[in-house]
């Protein structure tokens, strides 16, 4: 069973941790990998890019110069795509929801897949807590630096969920945001590259980009109970 490191926020060594070798030792098919990614990136797309064809510009329908006697080709409006300000030639136009279906066991499969490979590379580490009596920019600096962290990192926190149920509907388990982390993500505003999110809240493309991601131990117990 492979183990994870586990820093304070000096970068001091404290601990080790187990992690599930179910997520260690997860596999994928790359194909399915590849299309749970493209998809996200695609459904994140607005579709919204909208043009003006030469009949939608506000602009004179007169003909520019008389069609014969001149010696230059014929125009027929100055609303033309090649005069300036005229319309656009297939220039985009909004399009109806163009959003791709991903399969739940992909999605977990691949996520699973992505945060194990990172495992075994040596990415991922822990942190004692997130919790801070004020936001220090500093001291997250500091610990990027003790811990020799370079590059995008990614840091994942646990969230406080709230279960509710209806008579029509199975009881439902929804993550909410906490306010144990708010000093800790005021902290990392002014580095570049660091981002944080709620470990319920991860897709496959926050792992891929992340070169190094840092969690807290309940963090690596929600991921255990969603993957694993």
């Amino acid at each position: 069973m492979a183990t994870l490191k586990k820093y304070n926020f000096t970068g001091q060594e404290i601990g080790q941790v187990e992690v599930n070798d179910l997520l260690v030792d997860a596999e994928a098919n790359g194909q399915m990998v590849k299309d749970y990614i493209v998809a996200l990136r695609a459904n994140a797309r607005q579709w919204s890019a909208n043009t003006k064809g030469r009949s939608e510009v506000n602009h004179s329908t007169k003909k520019p110069h008389p069609q014969k006697g001149t010696g230059r080709a014929r125009q027929g409006m100055l609303s033309a795509p090649q005069y300036k300000g005229g319309g656009r030639v297939h220039g985009p136009k909004p399009k109806f929801d163009q959003h791709v279906r991903i399969n739940k066991k992909e999605k977990l499969a691949a996520i699973r897949f992505l945060l194990g490979e990172k495992i075994r590379d040596s990415r991922i580490h822990l942190i004692e807590t997130t919790e801070m009596d004020a936001p220090k920019t500093k001291t997250v600096a500091n610990f990027l630096s003790a811990c020799n962290l370079t590059g995008r990192t990614l840091f994942l926190g646990e969230g406080d969920f709230l279960e509710f149920s209806h008579e029509e509907f199975a009881t439902v388990r929804m993550s909410m945001p906490t306010i144990r982390h708010a000093n800790f993500t005021k902290s990392l505003r002014n580095i570049p590259k660091i981002e944080f999110a709620l470990a319920s809240n991860i897709s496959g493309y926050n792992v891929i980009v992340a070169h190094n991601i840092v969690m807290t131990e309940a963090a690596l117990n929600e991921l255990h109970q969603w993957l694993c």
